[in-house]
């Protein structure tokens, strides 16, 4: 990836990505990684997921692809991760909020609940950035500014920063020896 595209070139840049794997879906990815002699136990990419649904016109029934699934309650689930790292987005165009969610479903060994916590604020302050309307967020031009100028750190972090640098925090005392 190139850290001087825009975002909507990064985007154009995965959609050809993907396009182009099609032409080779027929083929196995055990076949694949034996012959590049890859152990696949060691990609770490195998052990992350990432999914996008797009709940139907119909009320109860989800959509993925071409098929249809009955529509059950985020919220009451309680999911096994199957992989390290799962990145689910729903988006339900019927909703007037017309809102993109985002799921992470992540595995307790490797992952506590709080970098869970910080990832999910860092991925949600990053669409903040690239698609927000509101004013109080400085957004960036998705066509023209470099993807390496999303900020991955959140407000509050770039404040204590800031005071840590340039401020004198009131809990912190000069300590030292006299002479």
């Amino acid at each position: 990836l190139d850290p001087h595209w825009s975002f909507d070139e990064l985007v154009i840049h995965i959609k050809e990505k993907c396009l182009s794997i099609l032409e080779h879906s027929h083929y196995p990815l055990q076949h694949i990684l034996a012959n590049l002699h890859i152990n696949q136990s060691n990609i770490s990419f195998l052990e992350t997921m990432y999914d996008f649904i797009t709940i139907s016109s119909y009320s109860d029934e989800l959509s993925l692809g071409d098929a249809s699934f009955k529509q059950m309650s985020f919220e009451q689930s309680f999911e096994v991760a199957k992989f390290d790292f799962m990145l689910m987005f729903v988006y339900n165009p019927i909703l007037e909020n017309n809102r993109l969610s985002f799921r992470l479903t992540c595995s307790h060994d490797l992952f506590d609940e709080i970098t869970v916590r910080n990832i999910g604020r860092r991925l949600e302050y990053c669409f903040q950035q690239l698609f927000s309307s509101n004013e109080t967020i400085s957004r960036i031009n998705t066509c023209f500014t470099s993807i390496s100028k999303l900020n991955l750190i959140l407000p509050e972090e770039t404040q204590e920063i800031e005071d840590v640098i340039f401020c004198r925090q009131s809990h912190i005392m000069n300590e030292g020896i006299f002479i």
